[in-house]
């Protein structure tokens, strides 16, 4: 490398004044002093030093890229409802439109504006989860997971909880039941086997020392062939016959029969009490197609006590979740989810609205696109294996289907689809309808092969 070239390359302070302003701020300098050290490593490697104007519009680009959200929309086309990923269910415009209405200033989060004291943030929600779960009370934390944790520490420190071998399993992010229950203080007692347990198999392991029979409800696997399980409600005697509670994970909470929409059935919440459940323990952003938190419903006298816990405060929801999960439990009081929440209006829509707005992406994508017949799938740890009727458009490019599915994930919003047997495929059931216009343009204005 020449001394010259080297000599040549512009100051920080002089790209800077070349952005325009754009540069004119702490990240604006720290973009420029990266290019300008590739620019450097450049002229050593060749001795040659890029223009002014090409600096600065790596600077630019570099800038571009640090200001970006690192979370951002994404267009789901997946075929997967509840992709986990990608952030399991979006809410409805109802919930968004709360969430932005405590969002801008103040609320009554934990007022009381009849009295004018001090209120409590679970209040907001205690009476709808009632009105939709037809439980005594319910409690809601930051997530299932954390539920779990609570009501085991709660009720079970120190002493044993009965699960069948068949329930010991992984509930996403690498966390594992057994380890669940260890770091909540109480000890695991394994009852019958991996494909056969039997209410006796609990009755015959109940000792002095359990406090509880928790029920894992098989919500993101399945067990076939010879296979055997006691009902909740056999549980639920077995429990109560020693004095003991019958917990039950849920997992996924839905509120509604899902036969209606061509599903297998999923255990609701009330059926769970129903059958004589103490706890029912569920997500709100699976099936319930609310945000992020955990629910727990049941017995009033056990959730007073999970209430009145140091845990609730350390596991709380934030306003923003009480809102939203606020105007979604609303649409089911109402019974508007199938119009209202998008997990829904996604699984009820009909195959024939499906199969024209795959016809409208195909014509855009051009040849190599045609509209084949799938299934979309509901995912997020719900109802393993099932699915719905659903048309996708398949792209076949020459390029390969890795390059454009980069390229489709590459823009803003960046759109996720699936690669099957050499083809891109794009499911419009898991797309808000308003974004087909832009997933057509994409489609249409990806860049010609060479």
């Amino acid at each position: 490398m020449s001394s010259d070239a080297r000599r040549m390359i512009p100051s920080v302070d002089a790209v800077l004044r070349a952005l325009d302003g754009d540069g004119q701020h702490p990240l604006g300098a720290e973009a420029v002093r990266a290019v300008l050290a590739d620019v450097r490593k450049g002229v050593d490697a060749s001795g040659e030093l890029p223009a002014l104007e090409a600096i600065v519009l790596r600077s630019r680009e570099a800038l571009a890229t640090m200001e970006r959200p690192s979370l951002r929309r994404v267009i789901n086309a997946s075929g997967v409802i509840l992709q986990t990923n990608l952030g399991r269910a979006p809410l409805s415009d109802r919930a968004i439109a709360a969430m932005s209405e405590v969002a801008r200033g103040y609320s009554n989060l934990e007022f009381d504006l009849a009295e004018g004291t001090r209120g409590s943030r679970h209040e907001h929600v205690r009476e709808l989860i009632r009105r939709t779960t037809g439980a005594e009370d319910g409690l809601v934390v930051n997530n299932n997971a954390a539920a779990l944790f609570m009501v085991l520490q709660v009720f079970a420190q120190g002493r044993e909880v009965l699960v069948s071998r068949g329930q010991m399993v992984e509930i996403g992010g690498g966390f594992r039941i057994p380890d669940v229950l260890r770091q909540s203080g109480a000890t695991l007692v394994e009852v019958g086997t991996t494909n056969r347990t039997y209410a006796s198999d609990y009755a015959s392991a109940w000792s002095e020392r359990t406090a509880a029979l928790l029920r894992v409800h098989a919500s993101n696997f399945r067990v076939v062939g010879f296979t055997a399980e006691p009902s909740l409600s056999e549980l639920a005697d077995v429990a109560h016959a020693h004095g003991g509670l019958l917990l039950d994970d849920l997992g996924s909470g839905c509120l509604v029969d899902t036969e209606r929409y061509g599903i297998t059935h999923e255990p609701t919440v009330r059926e769970s009490l129903a059958a004589g459940a103490d706890l029912a323990l569920f997500s709100g952003d699976k099936l319930l197609g609310g945000p992020q938190c955990g629910i727990v419903v049941g017995r009033d006298d056990l959730v007073a006590t999970l209430r009145a816990h140091p845990l609730a405060r350390a596991l709380r929801i934030d306003k923003l979740t009480i809102a939203a999960l606020n105007t979604t439990l609303m649409s089911y009081a109402e019974g508007r989810e199938c119009e209202e929440i998008p997990v829904w209006q996604m699984a009820g829509m009909p195959l024939a609205t499906v199969r024209r707005r795959a016809r409208s992406w195909a014509h855009a994508a051009g040849a190599g696109a045609r509209v084949i017949d799938a299934r979309t799938m509901v995912g997020g740890g719900s109802l393993p294996g099932e699915g719905v009727p659903t048309a996708c458009v398949a792209v076949v490019d020459e390029r390969g289907a890795d390059w454009l599915a980069r390229e489709l994930r590459s823009g803003e919003p960046g759109i996720v689809a699936r690669i099957d047997n050499g083809r891109v495929l794009l499911d419009p059931r898991t797309v808000d309808p308003r974004d087909d216009r832009l997933v057509a343009a994409r489609l249409r204005s990806r860049p010609p092969a060479k």
